[in-house]
């Protein structure tokens, strides 16, 4: 996982100290331009707390970068006077980083922290800022593109239970955030994801939810937080109960495979070859075990014949 949920490194949750909010997962700008992330912080006193700012490259030690106390605190860097700022806006209880004259070696992730008691620090979940060459051109729309898909009429009969799929595809950044809730509800279900896969010049990525047989008859969210969203809100796609689903489909009752809507054939094609394999491989796997187990069985009985044929028989052997 790109960001972090949680800190082990010098890091120390205090219940009731207070809590920092980054609520970009990232931020994406050009070389030469400027990025400015934010950090929201819910604690009393917010003015007379310093704001500490760290960055983590990829396979690099976690780097400090420097810390704002008033309103206002700057730093040069790689000889470049205000490569970096950071502010303080008491009256939105928000800190700002501003990183000047970006360059590919600035992509990193962006956290926010504050002290505990001068010896741990509490930090936020952090943000990615990646770093994209001035005359690199994307389509106008860059945010994730779903394409649901419904359970199968064998998996419904067969287990009891079916599964939602929502393919999320032809999106930039790579960072993104999928989770899945009751239509009605504010709990987060358990559900499961593969991982972000680039095709081409964006990424794709599976989500899926499987309900049992009690939760068949409701209906479900899944909902996609990701930098270009339209307007900055994060996207829902509203899965119908499963009966709902079939009927407005159209299934053939005797039909056993999965069907996916509002997908170009493309699109079907990827992920029906997705789990086609994961079937294949499964079945290879099982096919082997059986095999594996028959000839051990095998070797068992053989051992055992030949340790009887070797064993004496009234001092002679037979």
């Amino acid at each position: 996982m790109l960001l972090l949920s949680g800190f082990t490194f010098s890091c120390l949750w205090v219940f009731g100290l207070g809590q920092l909010e980054q609520t970009e997962l990232s931020v994406t700008r050009a070389m030469d331009e400027s990025a400015q992330i934010s950090c929201k912080v819910s604690l009393q006193d917010f003015g007379k707390v310093d704001i500490h700012w760290y960055r983590h490259k990829r396979n690099q030690q976690f780097e400090y970068l420097m810390f704002v106390r008033t309103n206002y605190n700057e730093r040069t860097l790689e000889g470049k006077i205000k490569k970096i700022e950071a502010t303080k806006d008491v009256q939105t209880s928000t800190s700002t980083l501003k990183v000047n004259f970006l360059k590919k070696g600035d992509e990193a992730i962006y956290y926010c922290a504050v002290s505990s008691n001068n010896i741990h620090k509490i930090f936020s979940k952090g943000t990615k800022l990646t770093v994209i060459p001035s005359d690199k051109r994307f389509d106008s729309d860059i945010s994730p593109k779903p394409t649901i898909f419904y359970p199968s009429i064998a998996e419904t009969n067969l287990h009891k239970a079916g599964t939602y799929l929502c393919l999320l595809e032809k999106f930039f950044p790579d960072v993104i955030r999928v989770y899945w809730k009751e239509k009605d509800g504010d709990k987060i279900l358990a559900s499961k994801e593969g991982n972000t896969m680039k095709t081409n010049d964006t990424y794709m990525k599976l989500s899926w939810l499987t309900v049992t047989e009690d939760s068949m008859d409701t209906e479900y969210r899944c909902i996609v937080k990701h930098e270009n969203n339209q307007r900055g809100v994060d996207k829902e796609i509203l899965f119908p109960p499963i009966n709902k689903a079939f009927t407005a489909i159209d299934i053939n009752p005797r039909e056993s495979v999965m069907r996916c809507e509002n997908a170009d054939e493309t699109n079907c094609k990827i992920l029906l070859d997705v789990l086609q394999l994961q079937v294949t491989n499964t079945s290879a796997f099982y096919t082997y075990l059986i095999l594996f187990f028959k000839s051990a069985i095998h070797l068992a009985f053989v051992t055992f014949c030949l340790f009887r044929r070797a064993v004496p028989c009234n001092g002679q052997r037979s």
